[in-house]
């Protein structure tokens, strides 16, 4: 049987990021891939103009439905909207038999909050908790945090600071940030930096989705996390490289990039 994951995320229906990136990219990874929606959003490459977000107790009876039967290997989580949903989350998470990885969706690409202060709120308390992993980007780390992050030392120093909210390892991601696209690894022992090229594109439309959900199906494939992490750095570098240039606007990366394992990896000093 090929291995299987899950995502637990709102919808795109340009296709670029959401659920729709994350089945694409478990896709190519060769994983199969589940999905459980929280929120609905009318979007295109241009603009976000509506997003209605999902009962709590209907994203709950979606993911009891397919846990039951098809008990994915590893999950993520998405955009989730609001607080009664986080905390559902959160809460069944609690009963989960693999890992999750917490990409903290908070922000659209075009500016538009995504999440109230109380559903920011619960993703810190409750959320994190359940996290194998978090991989919030810069200004997503700063709204967790509550620090400014204007340096890889900052970086780190943010990572510690999530770590110490419960999740069990934290990655930043520097594509917010001047020069190469750095990210900060940590989970409570090694620390690792993960460098690629900046790309000058337009088109990096669910970026963030497309990192997480390629990390996800590592872990589902039975890959060490800092391996899934590795590959999917890669996989992201080459989406973004050969995106398909679609759109007026931000357009989606490339979700049929190679699947390959070869980046510059160091030790953090």
């Amino acid at each position: 049987m090929p291995p299987v994951a899950l995502t637990i995320a709102g919808s795109d229906p340009s296709g670029g990021a959401g659920i729709q990136a994350d089945l694409k990219t478990f896709h190519q990874f060769g994983v199969y891939g589940e999905a459980v929606i929280t929120l609905v959003t009318v979007q295109n490459t241009v603009r976000v103009s509506r997003v209605e977000v999902l009962p709590a107790a209907l994203v709950l009876e979606q993911l009891r439905a397919v846990v039951e039967d098809i008990p994915p290997a590893a999950a993520k989580t998405g955009a989730l909207g609001s607080e009664e949903v986080v905390s559902a989350v959160a809460r069944a998470a609690a009963d989960f038999a693999f890992p999750l990885v917490v990409d903290p969706v908070m922000i659209s690409k075009h500016g538009l909050p995504l999440v109230a202060e109380a559903a920011a709120s619960a993703i810190r308390d409750e959320l994190l908790p359940r996290a194998a992993l978090v991989t919030p980007n810069v200004p997503e780390a700063e709204a967790l945090t509550g620090m400014a992050i204007r340096t890889p030392a900052d970086m780190r120093r943010a990572a510690c600071r999530l770590l110490a909210m419960g999740a069990r390892a934290v990655l930043i991601k520097g594509g917010h940030m001047e020069g190469d696209a750095l990210d900060v690894f940590f989970d409570g022992v090694e620390w690792r930096e993960l460098s690629g090229p900046r790309i000058d594109t337009r088109h990096t439309h669910g970026t963030g989705c497309t990192f997480s959900a390629a990390i996800t199906a590592g872990l589902a494939s039975g890959l060490p996390l800092s391996d899934a992490i590795r590959r999917a750095k890669h996989f992201i570098q080459e989406a973004i490289r050969s995106n398909p240039g679609l759109g007026r606007g931000c357009g989606p990366v490339n979700h049929h990039a190679p699947v390959e394992d070869s980046l510059e990896e160091k030790e953090c000093p």
